[in-house]
């Protein structure tokens, strides 16, 4: 057992530095002390239970859960949202503002910045961003094709010129359809030199923003007409398809399906995802549930952002 002159030293470093909010060098001064044993003498405060710590949460902030599934599932960041309900249309806007305050503060010089199209949560992210001081050298890369139906292929061209806008870097679109009709049509199309000008920079992704589908597509992926066909989706849930990322569909254990679909698609690669130093996957609610679990386990993404509901659930899976 400490004696008492020893537990009064300790305690009077732990006043000044806690209370006090003195730096460790000036208590060292005044005391006439090293400053390891200053930085000694805190750690045994918290040992002897003289210093006491608690992290007061405010209401809506899940810190431990995000920690269980980083922990869980291997990845760099969790960011959970405290969503009102399970309604889509809810969790795709708050997911947004959330995944839009993240980017803010992640953005570096030189970012090559990744963002999938045709998802209804990355519009309700650039609808919530605010520009961004300039960064040097930023660029703004579609990373899935951003052509389709004209009624609703303004959502794609937004998504990047107005993030590339608000971030002050230059956009890169990838002019042609996500999924052809055909193999020898994705490679025709794939190989112009002006889709080559955004699937070059593929490799050179620093932070990827993408969504996470269902086999059922979203009311805006089937609206834009980057979906497979009736037979398509039928060949997909034969072969225990889960959800996709980038129309690159895997199962519950989020292991690749190989259908030959996937040849007809012009994005990034799962494989070229996992190497991006921030993947971020904004997704929640049940129906992207089982998707997002694939996704994890396949760790295809590196950083997620959902919904309370969906982070418990797979705090428990």
């Amino acid at each position: 057992m400490p004696r008492i002159d020893e537990l009064r030293m300790i305690a009077r470093v732990a006043r000044m530095y806690y209370e006090g909010e003195m730096r460790q060098t000036k208590i060292a001064k005044q005391l006439g002390l090293s400053q390891a044993t200053v930085s000694r003498l805190l750690n045994r405060s918290k040992e002897e239970g003289i210093i006491r710590i608690s992290v007061n949460l405010p209401n809506g902030v899940y810190t431990e859960l995000e920690e269980t599934l980083v922990q869980k599932y291997g990845l760099r960041d969790v960011i959970v949202v405290d969503s009102l309900d399970d309604e889509e249309s809810v969790i795709q806007r708050d997911l947004g503002a959330a995944a839009a305050y993240y980017l803010e503060s992640a953005i570096r010089p030189n970012e090559v910045i990744g963002i999938s199209s045709w998802s209804a949560t990355l519009v309700a992210l650039v609808d919530a961003l605010h520009a961004i001081p300039r960064k040097s050298g930023v660029k703004v890369v579609q990373i899935l094709g951003g052509v389709g139906n004209p009624s609703v292929e303004a959502h794609a061209t937004r998504l990047t010129s107005r993030m590339a806008q608000l971030v002050k870097g230059e956009a890169v679109y990838l002019p042609v359809s996500g999924v052809l009709a055909s193999e020898a049509a994705r490679d025709i199309l794939a190989a112009d030199e002006v889709a080559q000008q955004a699937i070059r920079l593929f490799d050179q992704v620093t932070t990827a923003l993408v969504g996470i589908g269902a086999v059922d597509p979203s009311p805006l992926l089937a609206q834009s007409g980057n979906i497979f066909g009736p037979e398509g989706l039928e060949l997909l849930r034969r072969e225990n398809a889960a959800g996709d990322i980038l129309m690159r569909f895997y199962d519950l254990n989020g292991n690749l399906v190989k259908t030959g679909l996937e040849n007809r698609v012009i994005s990034m690669s799962l494989e070229q995802l996992r190497k991006v130093s921030r993947a971020v996957g904004v997704a929640g609610g049940s129906r992207k549930y089982a998707g997002i679990l694939g996704a994890l386990r396949g760790n295809w993404i590196n950083i997620l952002v959902t919904d309370h509901f969906t982070a418990k659930r797979l705090a428990n899976e």
